[in-house]
């Protein structure tokens, strides 16, 4: 049990680290090979794609820590990550802008892998 949770918040601060890359490097992208990206990595698609990995995976792994510490702080920032960048794939870019819906990301993301981090860290003490 306890290399399953492991694995899965790592997999989660990879993921999470994974929108990090894709919002900063998509520009560069962009530039450099227009119609390949804006054919095949549309930013709307890529998020409500990647969402579908992200928040299985940590609220998994965050319960799964939980059992063991019972720290409610992982599991609220944790909720926190995921709801920002939930919010930001799906309604981000109609509220904030393209560059809002980025930075949202950015945020939520750093905030999972955090929650990541404490709960491993929290798992390894137990």
């Amino acid at each position: 049990m306890k290399n399953i949770q492991t694995t899965l918040d790592k997999a989660a601060v990879g993921v999470s680290f994974l929108c990090v890359a894709h919002c900063l490097l998509i520009p560069v992208v962009i530039v450099i090979i227009p119609t390949v990206v804006s054919a095949m990595l549309s930013d709307e698609v890529f998020h409500k794609v990647l969402i579908l990995f992200v928040l299985p995976t940590s609220i998994l792994a965050l319960i799964m820590g939980w059992q063991k510490h019972k720290a409610w702080s992982v599991i609220l920032l944790g909720a926190i990550g995921l709801l920002i960048i939930t919010l930001a794939a799906l309604y981000g870019h109609d509220i904030v802008g393209e560059a809002g819906e980025k930075w949202a990301t950015i945020i939520g993301s750093i905030v999972i892998a955090l929650s990541h981090y404490k709960n491993q860290k929290l798992c390894r003490n137990e």
